[in-house]
């Protein structure tokens, strides 16, 4: 069949641990199907994102699969949070265990997506100019693919080099010798700004508005550590399925009210001691809806920035009180703060002393012009639906997925969309996906996704579409669970407020991942409810 008209199953967009994971698991069903990546390689994120200091905030024996015994008892992770080119070696070993490279297409960005009615099928349409047709289309595009782009004035005009961290150069970039400025401290730059730092003569950091971080820990993962959880990787694997962000609990949290003034403390002290996002995120059951269990984390994390930073003067820029603790994105980091005591290293308050304009020489606030050598933008990403929305989504009646998220976007379940036939979306919003370990989140996905089609064909059934009124609900359910929490309360990329013009809507499900979980499974042993299943008379396409 030719390249430039393919009919399949099932077409998988992106190549990262959602897609390989989908991919492998319909081939074993017998289902047809090609991925579509636009990278040069597999790994998704970990496969872009190659800049100073990137690593995954979740423990490495946590953040792999748990689909395959062997591969999880085989793989040998070397420290306690893995590095990107360590994520991407086990990513490119998984891809190349189960032979899953000959079903993958690499450098091909898909531009437009359009449900034929008629044939019931997604006609795909490529930058390569190649047209792809399937039965089903599923978008394994990531949550935190999509790059917001700098849009400061006079951009162009400099004569240095920019780099963005979501699209680092693979070769690397050395800083020796030369003055440096970093434009955003979300988690990327935190993780970033302190291996600059050891390298430039000079850096500035432009800091908009002051993130909560919290220490890693980091080091090498001991032999029998890693031994002794293998022994009994299931029950930690469960574990995780069972805890509200997909991380395993030490020891169940309890609420504030459990504990007294210096019971509280030694609470904050064992987290903070232990290092990582969930020792602080979870010092206290009701830390993201009591107020006052939350205040009482972030003031201790606020005391150890004070202490640690020995400018009275910059320690005050980098406390965060705008914003609840994990309201936004709990950084985790090495060293971060304590940069800011290094000569080299000058902090850049953009709140007081905003960017008017790049320079060819620079950067230029309102109070200075600063020269620089080297640009790096920290600047994010369009997070959950960037990636989505960067392709013409088209569904019944020629619906546009664009318009119908022009206010924020409406799914069921985070899986699927009303006037969409036969789309699902592998974390989508409203559904926890980045509100914790989203490994966990994708194998949920992945594995419901696959029950579905099997249910579909074993039904001859070859049509599911989301109902209006099941959508609704849910959308409705989500926002309700959100105003229940903290996190409505700050503007961050969960409601999309790094992104101008962009809906402020809080876009994950934050009721946790085994409520979640049943919900789904709730919905499969019903027969799918709240979605319409039909024959279309189009079934079942013969493999590629």
């Amino acid at each position: 069949m030719s390249r430039n008209h393919t009919r399949l199953d099932a077409i998988i967009v992106g190549a990262g641990f959602a897609g390989l994971y989908m991919l492998h698991s319909l081939r074993a069903l017998g289902f047809s199907v090609r991925v579509l990546e636009a990278g040069s390689g597999v790994g998704g994120t970990w496969y872009w994102n190659r800049y100073p200091g990137v690593r995954c905030d979740v423990e490495s024996i946590d953040y792999s699969y748990s689909f395959d015994e062997n591969l999880q008892q085989d793989w040998q992770w070397t420290e306690r949070y893995a590095t990107q080119p360590e994520i991407l070696r086990y990513i490119e070993h998984v891809c190349e265990r189960f032979e899953l490279g000959r079903d993958i297409q690499l450098d091909t960005r898909v531009k437009e997506a359009r449900f034929d009615e008629e044939a019931n099928s997604w006609v795909l349409h490529t930058d390569t100019g190649e047209r792809f047709e399937a039965t089903y289309c599923i978008a394994a595009v990531g949550c935190l693919s999509a790059v917001n782009p700098p849009r400061f004035p006079g951009l162009d005009s400099f004569e240095g080099d920019t780099y963005h961290t979501a699209r680092w150069p693979h070769e690397g970039v050395d800083f020796a010798g030369r003055r440096v400025a970093v434009v955003g401290t979300g988690s990327t730059g935190v993780q970033a700004i302190p291996l600059i730092a050891e390298q430039a003569d000079q850096l500035y950091v432009f800091q908009r508005s002051p993130n909560f971080s919290v220490p890693a820990r980091n080091r090498p993962l001991d032999p029998e550590l890693q031994r002794a959880i293998k022994a009994d990787y299931a029950a930690r694997r469960q574990a995780a399925r069972e805890a509200a962000w997909g991380v395993p609990n030490d020891k169940p949290p309890r609420p504030l009210e459990d504990f007294n003034a210096q019971e509280r403390v030694a609470v904050c002290d064992e987290g903070w001691r232990k290092g990582g996002a969930p020792g602080m995120l979870r010092a206290f059951s009701d830390s993201m809806t009591n107020p006052e269990a939350n205040r009482v984390v972030a003031e201790y994390v606020r005391s150890k920035i004070r202490t640690t930073v020995r400018d009275p003067a910059v320690a005050e820029k980098l406390v965060p009180t705008d914003h609840p603790l994990g309201a936004k994105r709990l950084c985790v980091d090495t060293n971060y703060y304590e940069t800011f005591n290094r000569p080299n290293v000058t902090l850049i308050d953009v709140a007081s002393t905003p960017i008017e304009q790049i320079t060819p020489h620079g950067i230029r606030t309102r109070d200075a012009e600063l020269s620089v050598d080297a640009i790096v933008f920290a600047l994010g990403f369009d997070a959950i639906t960037g990636a989505l929305l960067a392709i013409d989504i088209r569904g019944r009646n020629g619906a546009s997925l664009r318009e119908k998220w022009a206010a924020g976007p409406r799914t069921y379940l985070g899986l699927g969309v009303a006037e969409f036939p036969n789309l699902f979306t592998i974390t989508g919003p409203g559904s926890p996906s980045v509100l914790g370990n989203v490994i966990v989140s994708i194998e949920q996905h992945v594995e419901w996704i696959a029950a579905c089609l099997a249910y579909m064909r074993e039904h001859g059934l070859d049509r599911i579409e989301a109902t209006t009124a099941a959508q609704d609900n849910w959308v409705a359910h989500v926002d309700e669970v959100a105003r229940g929490t903290l996190f409505v309360s700050a503007k961050s990329w969960f409601m999309g407020a790094n992104i101008a013009g962009k809906p402020r809507t809080f876009m994950p499900y934050a009721g946790g991942v085994p409520t979640y979980r049943r919900i789904c499974d709730d919905v499969a042993r019903r027969g799918y409810e709240g979605f319409a299943l039909s024959a279309s008379g189009s079934l079942a396409h013969s493999p590629v």
